[in-house]
């Protein structure tokens, strides 16, 4: 009884608060592969988010934009590299043409649709099998002409920067890491003290270059975004045009100037040719204007000392002696006098910097030009049988890169300093280089890539006696990618064309949306083959039963409102695979080198001689993805609670290995290999992607809370090794595992280090180096000594996770977006833990290893060698990799539609603010909010307004 009083409270709530926020029902239409079909008869691992919708509370620049919080299975942001698709990198497309993601604002996009599974990309071919993203743009729809106006504005703030020692530190470490080495002090108390003193900041530099001398607190970045849509029976259109700008965080020299700016036009056009044909035409342009400084800022502040050998980047003219005729000439003819005051600074082992390329040796204009377009038809052929269509769809894209520079010479000047009536004063200036004179830009990279693709396809629906539902396809579907370096700037490409080319085949039924069977396959092909093995079918079937349409179920569970069972097996071949290190394209061909001559005894004469490069496969074939999987779709409690949850289970097979141990007799190696490529290695992956979202009502209050995630396991099932001891083997370990060796501590006296096992990475052992375990006991520490510390997370952390939470009271939504993982570890093994020889020293050393220090140290001892013992991944530099990050919380206020006024211009107006990127939960957060050799992360606070005229 209190079971069934509670499930009646909840479908009460559930029915009052359908219409406050974003929801999923089972007759929304899902964009999946060639077509659109209602939600409830979708068959495969599919999840789709309406784009449209959700900007109006969560608004972002890309069209991915925190899609990690609302697909399981899914991880990734804007970069295409970032995407991830059950542990693997996707194919996207937009609009159906494999394009960027960052081609696209999210102000354009209608929805995204993330396809997992094998039968949801099997029509799409070879490339599309390790998963695929569709996203697909707004199109317009027959009402009166609409114009929907939004402005953004808002500060990216730096989250941390790396925390390096300043120079007087610096130069007492260094002669501590000096004496450890059994060598004498570099810098004398008294230089030390003159730097801590900063009595002459030119003579004893300390330099840090994230001050405010060189970053601005904060940047800056705008963008206005038009949409104008409408259309009537026979026209519909849409356009966006779009603008966005943002300035730097650095402010030296040339950065001072540097910004992005951004433009873009889309317009997508549905015409009615007539009764049975229709025809669409899509437009976009995309401009990119990039002004940055020469010179690599990040990479100098992770490298250049603070004193660096008493480097100073610019020599004070006021310093000059006045006395001294030529040092007045230099500094009165020089090119470049910065600010009025200063000589660019330089030393014999370093003439020129990247703080002096920043000043004065010109900058650079990145200009990135893109056309999209795309053309399409449809007939309808119900003429000759009912539900038959044919479609066609040609595209053509195109993007130039070039860079327009502006280079020129420059001189640097190393003081001499001398003290002179108790003031310093430079005495001589040595000169490194000439200045130079330019007058004219010059074009530097031109870069370009084209797709042309083609899809002709037959499609077939039809319902008989209202129960028996039948879908059929057959779709052509090609494209080819070419793409340019072009390092000559002679017009030549250095890689071969990127092609897929599949003939794709659908046949389905339904009963009564009831109980489903569904096959999807294609017919593919692949010029990296030999020619016996250039085509392939890759076949799927799909079995679906909607239990709960079942009397025993309905009858006896009623608070479920929808419940669909489904079962897949696939085998999908694909080339993406099929690749070496190379520009070798053929793998599956034996070649022959000539790498050199050959001396005759009489020592006159030679000879060139051959060598086999690699033997030929005439068996060589496709990589297969055999797949199952299982999934769950329900609705709940008058579809209040929304369920999704997939179990798969992936083993990939034929992977490519070369020079097999295990395969082939050692003497097919030696100078030159007889060895062929094969289709060796085995990997699997498994695991359970899910998705629940509750929507529900608290008296005035309506919300929506939404938690995804998967839980993901790998492992590599075959491989060629022939490790000495089992442990190191690498199949059954995931395929992200990470060996290293197990750390005992630091070594606390000679007498340890000559009992312990000896450790073979070079140098000679002391005191507060690292002692690491002897696994196999042969009393030494070499690779054999490697263990399976944990999982790096390069496919997909073991557990991945996202929540969103909606609440909307009247017209105010707040909306909470947030993303985590757990299991996977990491080592601090960048150049801020990791100092070794003149590397720059971080705040880590400071809990370094002496003798007075030995019992509570943290960091090994300092060296001015290179210390590979103490450097290698290992348990005393792991930790573990889990995290939660606050994406996004944004609030917005939507106006009523009657405060302007029946009579007024303006049909709507809503206002926004929102934060990104605010939070990282984590015992490791400093070390994960700092970036090292790069731009800082930020934090983004943003101010919008949008308006529909």
């Amino acid at each position: 009884m209190f079971l069934g009083t509670y499930f009646s409270i909840l479908r009460a709530e559930a029915q009052q608060a359908r219409d406050s926020v974003q929801t999923v029902t089972t007759d929304s239409l899902i964009n999946v592969a060639f077509r659109k079909v209602p939600n409830r008869d979708v068959l495969g691992a599919v999840s789709s988010v309406n784009v449209a919708e959700l900007i109006n509370k969560s608004y972002g620049a890309n069209g991915l934009n925190n899609l990690q919080s609302f697909v399981g299975g899914y991880a990734g942001g804007g970069a295409d590299g970032a995407l991830n698709i059950w542990g693997q990198a996707p194919l996207v497309l937009i609009d159906g043409i494999p394009r960027r993601a960052a081609d696209v604002r999210m102000t354009e996009v209608e929805s995204v649709t993330v396809l997992k599974d094998a039968s949801s990309v099997a029509l799409y071919g070879s490339r599309a099998a390790k998963g695929v993203v569709l996203i697909t743009t707004k199109r317009g729809a027959e009402k009166p002409l609409t114009v929907d106006l939004r402005v953004n504005g808002g500060f990216l703030v730096p989250k941390s920067y790396p925390n390096y020692l300043n120079a007087a530190d610096y130069m007492t470490f260094y002669n501590e890491a000096l004496r450890n080495d059994g060598l004498t002090n570099k810098f004398t108390d008294a230089e030390i003290s003159n730097t801590r003193a900063g009595i002459n900041p030119w003579r004893y530099p300390d330099l840090n270059l994230y001050s405010s001398d060189f970053l601005r607190k904060m940047t800056y970045r705008t963008d206005l975004t038009g949409e104008i849509s409408g259309g009537n029976k026979d026209a519909k259109y849409y356009s966006n045009i779009g603008l966005g700008y943002n300035n730097n965080l650095l402010k030296l020299g040339q950065s001072k100037k540097a910004n992005a700016l951004d433009v873009n036009v889309r317009a997508n056009v549905d015409m009615r040719i007539n009764s049975w044909l229709k025809a669409s035409v899509d437009a976009v342009v995309i401009m990119n204007n990039e002004y940055t400084a020469r010179g690599d800022f990040y990479g100098a502040a992770a490298t250049l000392r603070p004193n660096d050998d008493y480097f100073s980047y610019l020599v004070p003219i006021d310093r000059l002696d006045p006395a001294n005729a030529q040092l007045q000439a230099i500094a009165k003819n020089s090119n470049f006098v910065i600010d009025g005051k200063y000589l660019l600074g330089g030393l014999s082992t370093r003439q020129t910097s990247d703080l002096s390329q920043i000043l004065a040796s010109g900058y650079i204009k990145t200009k990135r030009n893109t056309l999209m377009f795309n053309a399409g038809a449809e007939a309808d052929l119900g003429n000759l049988t009912p539900g038959l269509t044919f479609g066609m769809r040609f595209s053509m894209d195109y993007t130039s890169r070039y860079s327009e520079a502006f280079t020129v010479a420059y001189a640097t000047y190393q003081p001499t300093w001398a003290t002179v009536n108790g003031t310093d004063v430079i005495t001589n200036l040595t000169q490194f280089g000439n200045d130079g004179i330019a007058t004219a830009e010059n074009v530097g990279s031109s870069l370009y890539n084209q797709t042309i693709s083609f899809n002709p396809r037959l499609m077939y629906q039809r319902t008989f006696g209202q129960k028996h539902n039948v879908t059929g396809a057959l779709i052509g579907w090609g494209y080819m990618t070419q793409v340019s370096s072009d390092p000559n700037n002679d017009g030549g490409s250095d890689y071969q064309n990127i092609r897929n080319t599949n003939l794709g085949i659908q046949a389905g039924y339904n009963f009564n949306h009831k109980y489903y069977v569904d096959f999807t396959g294609a017919v593919i092909h692949s010029g990296k083959l030999p020619n016996s093995n250039r085509n392939s079918l890759s076949p799927t079937a799909t079995l679906g039963w909607r239990i709960s349409e079942e009397d025993f179920f309905k009858n006896h569970v009623s608070f479920v409102d929808d419940l669909k069972l489904t079962a897949t097996y696939s085998s999908l071949k694909q080339d993406l695979d099929i690749t070496s290190n190379g520009a070798d394209y053929y793998l599956y061909q034996g070649n022959i080198t000539t790498p050199g001559t050959y001396g005759w005894r009489d020592g006159t004469s030679s000879g060139s001689y051959v060598l086999y490069g690699r033997g030929a496969n005439p068996n060589f074939t496709f990589v297969e993805r055999k797949e199952f999987r299982a999934g769950l779709d329900a609705f709940l409690f008058k579809h209040a609670l929304n369920l999704n949850a997939n179990y798969f289970h992936q083993e990939t097979k034929g992977l490519l290995a070369n020079g097999l141990a295990t395969v082939y007799p050692s003497y097919y190696n030696g100078n030159g290999s007889f060895q062929p490529w094969l289709n060796f290695n085995n990997d699997m992956r498994k695991g359970v992607d899910f998705s629940a979202n509750y929507t529900s009502k608290i008296g005035k209050l309506k919300f929506s809370l939404g938690f995804v995630g998967m839980i993901y396991k790998s492992e590599a099932t075959k491989r060629d090794e022939v490790y000495e001891n089992s442990y190191q083997n690498r199949v059954g370990k995931p395929l992200d595992a990470s060996f290293g060796y197990i750390a005992e501590g630091l070594f606390q006296s000679q007498a340890e280090i000559d009992a312990h096992a000896r450790q073979t990475f070079g140098g000679t052992l002391k005191p507060g180096d690292i002692k690491y375990k002897d696994i196999n006991g042969d009393n030494v520490i070499d690779t054999r000594d490697q263990v399976y510390l944990g999982r790096n997370g390069g496919g997909a952390s073991p557990f991945t996770y996202g929540v969103n939470l909606t609440l909307k009271w009247k017209n105010l939504t707040m909306l909470v977006l947030g993303s985590g993982q757990s299991g996977a570890i990491g080592y601090k093994n960048s150049s801020y833990y990791w100092v070794t020889g003149l590397g720059k020293y971080s705040d880590v050393v400071l809990n370094r290893w002496t003798p007075e220090t030995a019992s509570t140290a943290t960091y090994p001892r300092l060296s001015t060698n290179s210390t590979t013992n103490n450097f290698q991944n290992s348990t005393y530099w792991m930790y573990d990799n889990n995290r939660f990050d606050l994406r996004r919380v944004q609030f917005t206020y939507d106006f009523n539609k009657t405060a302007f006024g029946k009579t007024s211009f303006i049909h709507g107006m809503s206002v926004y603010v929102n934060g990104d990127n605010l939070l990282v939960i984590s015992k490791e957060r400093k070390l994960m909010e700092t970036n090292i050799g790069s731009a800082p992360q930020t934090r983004f606070y943003n101010i919008g307004i949008k308006a529909t005229f």
